[in-house]
């Protein structure tokens, strides 16, 4: 179980670091799907590359682990309105594929991100599984 989460949250760090340098490296391609109710647009794409970055760094570092996965995951769902607004204006992005066959899974896996984010820093457990009386309140 311990490598599982480890193998995770390498993942989550390449994902979310490769994620955040496109962020900044191609800031203007990420406006056209802001929803118009951000402010400064432009200025929320480089905050969200550089907590993007932040967080897969905290996640190195143990003591800031579960912040990391806590906040990647709050992440998560605000960057969901941005998504949703691709998907249903059918906004392109270059390279990012322009179809449903692209959106509909994207969207449909954001929760499956969220708990990923949380399951690899111990902030929650497996879903559907029995919990041991002997984990109530056992630190991690």
């Amino acid at each position: 179980m311990r490598d599982e989460r480890r193998w995770m949250r390498l993942g989550l760090i390449g994902l979310y670091g490769f994620i955040g340098v496109v962020h900044l490296a191609a800031t203007d391609r990420f406006l056209p799907i802001m929803p118009g109710w951000v402010p400064a647009p432009r200025h929320v794409v480089i905050g969200t590359g550089l907590c993007e970055i932040a967080g897969a760094l905290a996640l190195f570092v143990p003591r800031l682990r579960r912040l990391a996965g806590i906040m990647l995951a709050l992440y998560a769902v605000c960057v969901f309105p941005a998504n949703i607004k691709q998907a249903v204006e059918g906004i392109a992005v270059p390279p990012i594929p322009n179809t449903w066959w692209y959106h509909g899974p994207r969207l449909a896996l954001q929760p499956v991100m969220v708990w990923w984010a949380l399951y690899a820093v111990h902030a929650v457990d497996r879903p559907f599984t029995a919990r041991r009386t002997g984990d109530v309140g056992v630190s991690r």
